[in-house]
């Protein structure tokens, strides 16, 4: 039933088109033949509208001239249409000044308040508890129609089928089952590769017969993928080129690891099959092991919701990686949750396409594409050159689009850098503002006259047709996400959350296209807050770390119980080392980080300390602060300079002059920066961990300066606040 004050909002918006109306019947119409309840009918809208009330509308009528008449006609005709065709505000699909609800008796706990209890969601459909019943689903409501696309350059995507994919995942399952893999035994499967089809189709291979997927990923390092291999005790690794092939060959010859069967996507050369020979390593292309499969066909063996779907390992910052153990039930429940938040106004069906090219080895990607797998959707995989990204969107014309902070930094760069002229500029800003007024009205568009005379460029640059976009794994600036939402007018999304809560705990709702918050608790969990007492953060002041409960959160690490006892407590929650502020309208806020840990623009975490102790053997630094901004892609750092060693140094490296002129010198900052570059890269440092600029400082750092602690401690907060000026400069240098 539609409520009374709904009714007469909606009555209230028709009183100008039902007056225009009846003006058009005067105008079309002579006086005598329009009724008296016609006339009373246009003074009852009148007088509703608080427009002067006419004594005698016949009257009015009669003594207008006749270009009088004709030019209130076309104004009624005009505004009569704009009031048919005026954009409608999407109906939000909850107060969204009160998003979440605290729950009963749960240490100040919210839940999302688009569930009807204080259960959470486990899943969406009910043919659908697995991601083997995911794909099975989506092979039903697709009747069968394109599901994994791939494309060679400056040609089309080429499909493979929903049953195609089903049939192949059948063959390399069965030849892993033929090869003495099983759900009970040796099930965990590495899979070692760039974004492709054949990721998909080995993954959803797994799933067929309830083993296991790992992913292993580049910037994990030879050595993690070496300790990756022995913590799982793999024997057969799926690879996409020859030259990861030799990365897992590697780590055998070095370590005598159990790998015992390399499968590689790409065409084989007898070099590799010869080297694995050697190693005692069985090396075989997927067309083979597919061939070996379908020759050795076994019934699939569906996996139950409880069941490990995936080992992910978090690349972390210091020590090894740490293995989140994913079940089925895990990955359904925040597929669901995304669901049931996108449901009012995004939909998705069979005829969507997403656009995959976030790494298939993190979670976030992973969750998206089950999405789409549910409903029969299509996926198409970029080329895997990231350079050719905008010809692969052109091509696809995706309607979903993932993305990250520094792609969405890039495109607004993109387009201001267009606006080169303070005309350009005016008018863009001009277009914005009126776009970013209709976002706040709730009116979420690409067909108004800004769209077309300003932002389709911009929309055509992503294919023309993206109607959904999400946006997670690090933070993004209010400011750039505010503008793409307005300028891009479709469904805009952010999401925050971490691998060990699946991928998302938390996303905005349709309808709040406000920025610099991540929106309430996904409806698969709850958050609470927890104190922080040392770092002042209280949870009965609405602040403290992230706290995540709920079917989508992980099972722990893979044979590890200390690490799974310091993320998981004695009640089952997750602390996710963010510390979080709830605003009034029930969303989170995420404003600080518990351990001197964050993350850079591209979601890579940095360990700070780490980074200081090696350029720390610089003889010319006496102390350093490495600093990162969450929405900058790069470190910087501030070097206290030592007085005792920094002239012998300097003069070392051809520079001389006192102490307070060497610290003034481009020439020894050059040095000194160039110095430490090169320990950093001795020392095994990754090129997002090493600084891009830095500032040099004479004072040192001191418990009496209130930098230190009395146990000789960087306070990091106070260092970020004294050095604010020179660390927003060295950032505003390098984006020059």
């Amino acid at each position: 039933m539609e409520s009374r004050e709904a009714t007469e909002t909606r009555g209230h918006s028709d009183k100008p088109q039902q007056l225009w109306t009846l003006i058009l019947l005067f105008l079309t119409h002579p006086p005598e033949l329009v009724s008296a309840e016609k006339v009373m009918q246009a003074q009852d809208v009148l007088r509703q509208l608080r427009i002067p009330e006419l004594d005698d509308v016949r009257h009015l009528m009669r003594v207008l001239p006749t270009n009088a008449l004709m030019g209130v006609g076309a104004f009624a005709a005009i505004t009569t249409y704009w009031f048919a065709s005026r954009p409608k505000a999407l109906k939000a699909p909850c107060d969204l000044g009160m998003q979440s609800v605290e729950m009963p008796g749960d240490e100040l706990a919210r839940r999302s308040a688009l569930n009807d209890s204080h259960e959470h969601m486990t899943h969406f459909y009910d043919d659908a508890h697995t991601m083997y019943q995911v794909f099975q689903r989506g092979l039903r409501v697709s009747n069968n129609g394109p599901c994994l696309g791939s494309r060679k350059p400056n040609q089309p995507y080429d499909w493979l089928s929903y049953k195609e994919v089903s049939d192949r995942a059948e063959h390399i399952g069965s030849a892993l089952l033929h090869k003495g893999h099983s759900h009970t035994g040796d099930k965990y499967i590495g899979v070692f590769s760039q974004n492709r089809p054949e990721w998909t189709i080995s993954e959803l291979a797994c799933y067929t017969y309830s083993l296991v997927v790992v992913p292993l990923y580049d910037t994990l390092g030879t050595e993690a993928i070496d300790y990756i291999i022995e913590k799982a005790e793999m024997s057969t690794v799926i690879c996409d080129v020859p030259e990861k092939a030799h990365i897992i060959l590697d780590c055998v010859i070095g370590n005598g690891r159990t790998v015992k069967t390399i499968v590689l996507m790409e065409v084989l050369d007898s070099g590799l099959v010869e080297r694995g020979r050697d190693c005692g390593v069985e090396v075989l292309s997927l067309k083979d092991f597919e061939a070996l499969g379908e020759a050795n066909l076994q019934k699939p063996l569906p996996p139950r919701p409880q069941d490990l779907a995936l080992i992910c390992f978090t690349s972390g910052t210091t020590g090894n990686p740490k293995g989140a153990m994913l079940t089925h039930g895990n990955v359904i429940a925040n597929t669901a949750a995304f669901l049931r938040v996108t449901q009012v106004h995004c939909m998705l069906s069979l005829h969507d396409i997403h656009v995959s090219y976030l790494p298939l080895a993190h979670m976030f990607e992973r969750v998206v594409q089950g999405v789409i797998l549910i409903h029969g959707a299509r996926i198409g995989y970029f080329q895997g050159d990231i350079r050719l990204l905008m010809d692969d969107l052109k091509t696809l014309q995706p309607t979903v689009f993932p993305v990250v902070p520094r792609l969405l930094n890039r495109m607004f760069d993109k387009v201001f850098s267009q606006a080169n002229t303070p005309l350009k500029r005016w008018v863009l800003d001009f277009a914005f503002r009126r776009k970013e007024a209709e976002m706040k009205n709730g009116v979420v568009r690409k067909d108004s006259m800004w769209d077309k005379l300003i932002f389709k460029k911009v929309q055509a640059s992503l294919g023309g047709r993206v109607r959904l976009m999400i946006t997670g794994a690090a933070p993004v600036s209010p400011t750039i996400l505010t503008f793409l939402r307005a300028a891009l007018g479709c469904q805009f999304y952010e999401g925050y959350g971490q691998t060990e809560c699946t991928a998302g705990c938390n996303m905005s709702m349709p309808g709040d296209w406000t920025a610099g918050h991540v929106g309430p608790p996904l409806p698969c969990n709850a958050v609470k807050l927890v104190d922080v007492a040392e770092m002042n953060y209280l949870a009965v002041n609405g602040e403290g770390e992230v706290c995540v409960k709920g079917p989508n959160v992980f099972q722990g690490y893979l044979k590890d119980p200390e690490k799974t006892a310091e993320a998981l407590d004695k009640d089952g929650w997750l602390h996710t080392g963010d510390i979080g502020k709830w605003l009034p309208n029930g969303t989170l806020k995420i404003i600080d980080r518990k351990k001197h840990i964050f993350k850079l623009a591209q979601g890579e975490y940095i360990a700070p300390e780490k980074i200081e102790t090696v350029y720390s053997r610089c003889d010319a630094v006496a102390q350093i602060f490495v600093y990162g901004e969450s929405l900058q892609a790069c470190l910087v750092a501030i070097v206290v300079t030592d007085p005792d060693f920094l002239p012998v140094w300097a003069k070392n490296k051809g520079v001389e002059g006192s102490y307070s002129e060497l610290c003034k010198m481009k020439e020894v900052k050059a040095a000194i920066l160039e110095d430490l570059l090169r320990l950093g890269k001795e020392a095994g440092l990754k090129s997002f961990e090493q600084v891009r600029d830095i500032a040099l400082h004479s004072e040192m750092f001191s418990v009496q300066n209130g930098l230190l602690t009395p146990t000789l401690k960087a306070k990091r907060a106070e260092l970020r606040n004294r050095f604010r000026e020179q660390i927003d400069e060295l950032y505003a240098k390098i984006k020059m």
